[in-house]
């Protein structure tokens, strides 16, 4: 098209983030059009609505804000503005759901810069695509907006909500504390001591030597049940004898005819006011001089955990009325220790989440990252083809020209394209006149060794095999994973045939599974990857000798809708201090012996899609093992 006056030239504004993407659409379009940029989404609409543009091209991966977002934002302030959504994105769904949120054209990337002046000149004469199933297709846009709402509201939440429950349960604290010190100044001076104690070992020490000398008695013992609630089992007791009976693991049965046992069993204290009065006592000899003993139920939020001993050398040490304070202490100690329980707890699951998270970080960013290379990578195949045309241009025009008589040569249309070519370069500070004087001092012979056109042209083509090259490695990391094709597929199926496909010698790989293995949940052709990639990557680590023995099982998992699939060897295993560094893209052991260290990242992709989880175990000298839950059938 051709305007003379700028100011009627139709304004496109194309937001997108990637420089190289905006400098390929500007080089493309400034020529004939008013071109504005934006490198962000916010931005973006606000120059939208200031400039009103007759086209807006949308990348659709944008931060913060998708392009389908911004669209739906637009459509309402400027709804006679057409809006093409220009993106690598090439799911399956992803052109429908551009459309209904408010796109009327759908271009992808790498740009084909032979027909894309043509499809916007067309989007700006009123070309519109209509989306097919546009009723589902909306819906499901519908659900992404809303997902993505629900996505910002958790995350700050969630922050909120944490807090609130550790602040709920500091005041759940005092609270017991105050109202325990109003009671009775011991009991409250028992619980002040050991309100701030987290750690559970160092909890139970510090309460039994506070209450022996906040209360002179002889002997206090502090024991919690197993996991069963069979035994009572010591995990304080007060001086030496106290450390001799932690030491010989001490314990009483729950259903036996202990003091403990019983007061344990009916949640209540007990009471011996003279031990010696009863035939049945169990006579410690740690403990000669207890006299009077009472035990007393440690009981929080309806849950017994165990029980606490406290012994006297003074016959009727102890009261009814004592009950009263000593239980309030039990109660108190009752709560630090299920505080203490509920912290370990706590730290176990923030470490397995942070490991999680850590490894979904990793897995982001690491797919951000090769959509990010992709993005820097995809002007370059046009851009080297243009230069290569640009090239073989200028060679046309000088062999033309070469050919002519001096007269013609001047007069012909080619000369002077020529000269304006050459009256360019000044201003981009390119100085021939300095090229030329280097050149005549070259001796003849090596003129044809600098002015290699073969080389040119190998050189472009390589840069647009690399650029290519780039943009494959984009799809074959990051495409499977979008285009997963889940279903209901058997184990036992996919064991016998990824193992066969591999051809590896007989006997490397066997396998085995237990009958009652359901089918699983996932993408099969997937998941067999990641079976190939665990049994390449163990094959590799055996030297591919002789003795290697790789198996693979399958098992119901322990957790409950899982099956648990797990690939061993009898190799050298992996050390501990790179034992969590294989899952991060790009690491890898090989050196220069192969691998790029994507595969173990990849397994995690794959996995983490499936609704899956993958970790690895390992001893040096004793193989490694890789575990696989994989969901069972929906």
């Amino acid at each position: 098209m051709t305007a003379t006056d700028p100011k009627k030239l139709p304004k496109i504004l194309y937001i997108e983030d990637s420089d190289d993407s905006r400098l390929l659409v500007r080089r493309l379009l400034a020529r004939d059009y008013i071109f504005l940029e934006s490198d962000n989404p916010i931005d973006g609409i606000d120059l939208a609505l200031n400039t009103r543009p007759d086209l807006i091209l949308l990348d659709i991966n944008l931060p913060d804000l998708s392009g389908r977002e911004v669209a739906t934002r637009l459509k309402a302030s400027l709804p006679n503005t057409p809006m093409v959504a220009l993106t690598a994105d090439v799911t399956s769904g992803a052109r429908e759901r551009a459309l209904v949120a408010g796109c009327v054209g759908f271009m992808t990337k790498p740009i084909d810069i032979d027909i894309f002046r043509d499809e916007v000149e067309a989007y700006l004469n009123g070309k519109q695509e209509l989306a097919a199933q546009a009723d589902h297709h909306l819906q499901e846009y519908q659900q992404e907006l809303v997902q993505h709402l629900e996505k910002k509201v958790h995350e700050l939440t969630k922050m909120a909500d944490h807090n609130k429950f550790l602040d709920q349960q500091n005041k759940h604290v005092i609270v017991d504390m105050q109202r325990h010190q109003r009671l009775l100044k011991a009991a409250a001076t028992v619980g002040h001591n050991i309100s701030s104690i987290l750690d559970l070992d160092e909890l139970l020490q510090t309460t039994v030597d506070i209450i022996c000398k906040e209360y002179e008695f002889y002997y206090a013992g502090i024991f919690l049940l197993d996991s069963k609630k069979e035994w009572a089992v010591l995990q304080a007791g007060y001086g030496t004898a106290g450390d001799e009976m932690v030491t010989n693991n001490h314990r009483l049965t729950v259903d036996g005819d202990s003091m403990l046992g019983v007061a344990i069993r009916n949640r209540k204290a007990e009471i011996t006011a003279d031990i010696g009065d009863l035939e049945k006592h169990f006579k410690n000899p740690h403990l000669p001089e207890t006299r009077s003993e009472m035990a007393l139920p440690l009981i929080t939020k309806g849950n017994t955990l165990g029980a606490l001993t406290v012994q006297s050398e003074k016959v009727n040490a102890f009261s009814t009325a004592d009950i009263d304070a000593l239980q309030s202490m039990a109660d108190q100690l009752a709560i630090a220790i299920r505080n203490a329980h509920l912290l370990k707890d706590l730290d176990d699951a923030n470490q397995e989440l942070l490991r999680t998270k850590t490894f979904e970080a990793i897995a982001t960013a690491t797919g951000e990252a090769i959509h990010w290379v992709g993005n820097k990578a995809a002007p370059i195949p046009g851009s080297a083809e243009r230069v290569r045309e640009d090239f073989l241009n200028f060679l046309a025009i000088f062999s033309t020209l070469l050919d002519l008589p001096p007269q013609e040569r001047d007069a012909h249309p080619f000369a002077d394209v020529a000269r304006a070519t050459f009256g360019l370069l000044p201003d981009l500070d390119i100085n021939i006149p300095e090229t030329v004087d280097a050149l005549k001092k070259l001796p003849p012979d090596n003129l044809p060794l600098i002015v290699d056109v073969e080389s040119t042209l190998e050189d472009l083509g390589i840069v647009k095999q690399s650029a290519e090259t780039i943009l494959n490695i984009k799809e074959d990391l990051i495409g499977p994973g979008r285009l997963a094709q889940h279903e209901a597929f058997d184990i036992p199926m996919l064991f016998g045939a990824t193992i066969t496909g591999m051809g590896l010698p007989s006997g490397v790989v066997t396998s085995s599974y237990t009958d009652d293995v359901p089918q699983v949940w996932g993408d099969k052709s997937q998941i067999s990857r990641v079976l190939i990639n665990l049994i390449k990557n163990a094959w590799e680590a055996l030297k591919k000798g002789e003795q290697a023995k790789i198996h693979v099982s399958a098992r119901v998992a322990d957790e409950a809708g899982y099956v648990r699939i797990e690939v061993s060897d009898n190799g050298p295993g992996i050390p501990p201090e790179i034992l969590e560094k294989i899952w991060v893209s790009f690491f890898t052991t090989k050196g220069d012996h192969g691998g790029t260290g994507l595969g173990l990242s990849a397994c995690m992709e794959i996995i983490g899609q499936s609704g899956g989880k993958i970790w690895a175990e390992s001893e040096i000298g004793k193989g490694a093992t890789f575990i696989i839950l994989l969901p069972t059938e929906k």
